[in-house]
């Protein structure tokens, strides 16, 4: 009797120890994938904010350097308003490398982030959002980068010489769509690329989507939404959903 108890304990032990093991292999896989998920949301918010103000401060460099001769005046007032992008930049850098979203975004909402993002574009880009009102900090984060990442695309690919952002809130869903009267492309003779691509995973973790459409000569409108209350998703077999090409 007291063998075959010594059996059953020997067996219980054994049975709590591989249960044990597996809760610390589950936990291990947790946090491995916890600190890959911030690994990657820190590089597309780098990519996607920091990242467009200094493409949009090359424009205006460049720009500043053409007028230089013909307009010295004219040049001189861009390159003060550059060096003060310049200072923002390295703010908003900082601030992302610490893994914050950008003060405006969090303290003010998705308006007056992009509004003050519009001022520093080197076109014209307009903000339609009427009385938007707050949603969740998931949601407003998402769509102000993927929304930053569309007009980095249109400064470095389109020629545009105009671009419009429009939010909504409707169904339960933050919405937006980024228009410009570029160039436009030939969306059957274009793959994935990382910028859209980003973008469309952003979305995705939130339980949104995103749709990219174009034509030669016809401009270019990215659209997208996401739930207003998201939260970013944990299940692994969630992949991006995507309507239309997306590229980058």
């Amino acid at each position: 009797a007291s063998g075959a108890g010594l059996v059953l304990r020997n067996v219980r032990l054994t049975e709590e120890l591989l249960a044990r093991l597996e809760e610390l292999r589950a936990s291990r896989q947790r946090l491995v994938a916890a600190q890959d998920a911030e690994r990657r949301r820190l590089e597309r918010n780098i990519h996607d904010g920091a990242q467009q103000q200094l493409v949009a401060l090359a424009v205006k460099i460049r720009l500043a350097r053409q007028l230089g001769t013909k307009d010295p005046g004219k040049a001189n007032d861009l390159l003060e308003q550059t060096e003060r992008e310049v200072s923002q930049a390295l703010e908003d850098l900082r601030d992302l490398a610490r893994g914050i979203y950008p003060p405006l975004l969090a303290d003010q909402g998705l308006v007056a982030a992009l509004s003050a993002q519009a001022r520093r574009a080197p076109f014209p880009t307009e903000i339609n959002a009427g009385d938007l009102e707050r949603s969740s900090p998931e949601a407003e984060a998402a769509v102000y980068f993927c929304i930053l990442e569309a007009l980095q695309n249109v400064a470095k690919y389109s020629g545009a010489s105009k671009a419009t952002v429009t939010l909504a809130q409707n169904n339960g869903h933050l919405t937006f769509e980024v228009r410009d009267d570029g160039r436009g492309f030939d969306m059957t003779k274009t793959s994935y690329g990382t910028g859209l691509q980003g973008m469309a995973d952003r979305v995705a973790a939130l339980g949104g989507a995103l749709a990219v459409r174009s034509s030669p000569g016809s401009g270019t409108v990215v659209a997208g939404s996401v739930p207003l209350a998201s939260a970013a998703r944990t299940d692994p077999g969630q992949g991006p959903r995507s309507v239309g090409t997306v590229v980058g």
